[in-house]
């Protein structure tokens, strides 16, 4: 089988974070820069409280919540999550995630079925590609974080 990309490990202490907003933030992880062509993934992270606003991909998600406990609201019902749980949201569907903790943080792995992934803020009606959203948005960087 021939690849035009190597495999690669992706550590996410070593990548930068992404601000969100509110104090949430994003560690990019696979995507079209180290070659994938059928999806990209993630993790975010949630303060204490902490959520983002109502949206919809124009593809499938699935997230799991690998650290605390999370409420995820898809399509105007709330549902609660603990660690392992799994979703699976289809295209154009409305969700967000909500750190259900007042004194844990919570994070998520995200991965969407697409590299060109979008999301549609419900609010404002903007729609913004995955990577140009993060790209647009303040990386900082956290050498030897965990």
């Amino acid at each position: 089988m021939t690849q035009s990309f190597p495999a690669v490990i992706l550590r996410p202490s070593s990548q930068p974070l992404v601000q969100r907003g509110g104090g949430v933030t994003t560690i990019p992880l696979v995507s079209s820069a180290c070659g994938s062509t059928g999806l990209i993934n993630g993790i975010t992270i949630f303060p204490p409280g902490g959520s983002i606003p109502l949206h919809w991909h124009n593809c499938e998600e699935s997230v799991m919540v690998i650290e605390g406990r999370a409420q995820v609201e898809i399509d105007g019902t709330l549902h609660a999550m603990e660690t392992g749980d799994t979703t699976w949201v289809p295209a154009n569907l409305p969700h967000r995630f909500i750190n259900a903790s007042d004194e844990n943080k919570m994070r998520i792995l995200w991965i969407y079925a697409r590299v060109d992934a979008t999301r549609t803020n419900a609010k404002t009606g903007e729609t913004r590609t995955i990577d140009e959203e993060q790209a647009k948005r303040q990386h900082l960087s956290h050498p030897g974080r965990k």
